[in-house]
Formats: C-alpha cells, structure tokens, sequence
C-alpha cells in the first residue's frame, strides 16, 4: 500500500520529551513532502500554538494542513484558508467556569494568540504556554473570568493531577449533557467542546474538502484524543510511548517519540515504496 498523507499527533509523538522535531524526523517529513506527500499536524493545541512547528515543516510551501483544537479547526497553510471551524456557544462559559470552581479545578482557554487561565502559575497551564509558545492572561477570580470570557471560544480546558481529574471527568460529562464533547487529551486535561468535534470527525471533514482518501491515510498518536483518528485512518499508528488503549487500537506500534518514531513510520511506509 502506498500512502499518500500522513496525519500527526504533536506532544508525545511528532516531537521529542523537549518539545521538539528532531533532525532524522524532520529529515524524512522534508524527503516525503518533496515526493509530493502531504503532512497534516493534528493537535489539541489552538492554532498559533501549532504554527512554530507547520513553519518548521514548510507546510506552506508543499500543502500542508494544521488540524487544531481537537479537529475544532482545519486550516490551509498554503492559501491561510480556515476550512472548517466550530466553536463553543456563548451562553455555556459560566456554566463551565462555575463546573471549574465547583470541582476545585484550573481551567483555561484562549482569545486570539494568548492563553486565558485562572492560574498562570499552575504546573499545566504553565506547560501548556511553553509548548503553544502563547502569553498567559491570568483571571483569579470566577465572577472576573466570567465578565471577561464574553465571546465564543473553540474549547475549554480544566486542568488537574490525573487521578484527581478522572474522578472529576465523569461529573462534568454529566453536567455538561449529550450536545458537548468531553474527554481527556492527556491525564491532566480535560477538554469540553462541541459535539462532535474531534481529530477522526475533522479529518472526515478534510477529505471531503480535499479529495484525499482515507485508506491512503497515515495517523500517528500516543494519547486518549488520538484513539479516534487512529481507527479511522488507513493505517492507525501508536507510538511505543502511547497510553494503553491507543496501542491496542492501533495496526502498527512504532518507536517512542524519543527514538524518531515518526520518522520510522515515514521511512518505512511512504518513503520506502517509492
């Protein structure tokens, strides 16, 4: 089978424990898009957050696409078009905000190319602005958040200790009701979006747009929001460091993001059948 797109997780997989693409991976990505392959970078990231690395890439130059905030957005880097975006509507902010403080939780989300969080200080709002490269505006107060957060937002964040968080994810699910997507992107993040927004939704959305084939398709992740595009694409791509249940879903385990498992994925099923 030859493979003609190849969809990629950031964190824990498209990159290394220090955030960036190594040079072997970056190599292959370069080698594979030259051959007229195309790379989309799939992230729960927001937009500005995934761009540093879809310049890297030169997606611009050869076609490439950011899928960000979960599938939220699909963007064209080489024309800047917005193909697709949905968002949270208004009314349901302070019912979140309010879910945040209820449960003791952090919680941010984002206006423009900043973060906006109830704590800018926190381990995992802090993470999440080195990894987005994005400023922190930090609202303390619910009632200020509240006032503030006034206009639609792609998603929302709340943030705690993984164990903590799990006991928590069940109640917001209740809370929220069948109209929101709930669920974790990693132990210590769980997401509140619109219904039916997430990274397998979104890229049946862009082959629609694209044409492209979902057979020909390659998804590489490691975490719970990458189990989805891992069973739809044509070939569903764990990395060894993945959590349990995406490495059992998946039809190929590669190497950690330690060790260039992208890389391998690229050389030895695209660049390899040419």
């Amino acid at each position: 089978m030859s493979y003609d797109i190849i969809v990629l997780d950031l964190d824990g997989t498209l990159t290394n424990r220090d955030k960036i693409i190594t040079p072997r991976t970056k190599e292959a990505l370069m080698k594979a898009q030259d051959m007229g392959k195309t790379v989309v970078l799939a992230s729960g990231r927001p937009t500005p957050g995934v761009m540093p690395l879809a310049k890297e890439l030169e997606l611009e130059k050869h076609g490439g696409y950011i899928l960000s905030f979960n599938g939220g957005m699909i963007v064209n880097c080489q024309t800047g078009e917005i193909v697709f975006s949905r968002q949270l509507p208004v009314e349901i902010n302070s019912k979140v905000i309010d879910l945040a403080r209820e449960h003791r939780v952090d919680i941010m989300t984002y206006e423009g190319d900043r973060i906006i969080a109830s704590d800018a200080s926190y381990q995992y709002v802090a993470l999440e602005s080195r990894a987005c490269r994005m400023e922190i505006k930090e609202i303390r107060d619910t009632e200020d958040m509240k006032k503030y957060v006034s206009f639609p937002v792609p998603k929302f964040i709340l943030t705690d200790d993984g164990d903590y968080l799990a006991m928590v994810e069940p109640r917001v699910k209740a809370a929220m009701g069948k109209n929101f997507s709930v669920y974790r992107s990693d132990s210590y993040y769980l997401e509140i979006l619109p219904k039916g927004i997430d990274k397998a939704a979104s890229l049946e959305r862009f082959l629609e747009t694209t044409g492209f084939h979902r057979e020909k398709m390659i998804a590489c992740g490691d975490g719970y929001n990458d189990l989805a595009m891992i069973r739809f694409a044509g070939l569903g791509v764990a990395m060894e460091n993945g959590v349990l249940p995406v490495r059992q879903a998946a039809d190929y385990i590669t190497l950690s993001n330690n060790d260039d498992g992208v890389a391998h994925v690229v050389e030895k099923f695209m660049l390899s059948s040419q």
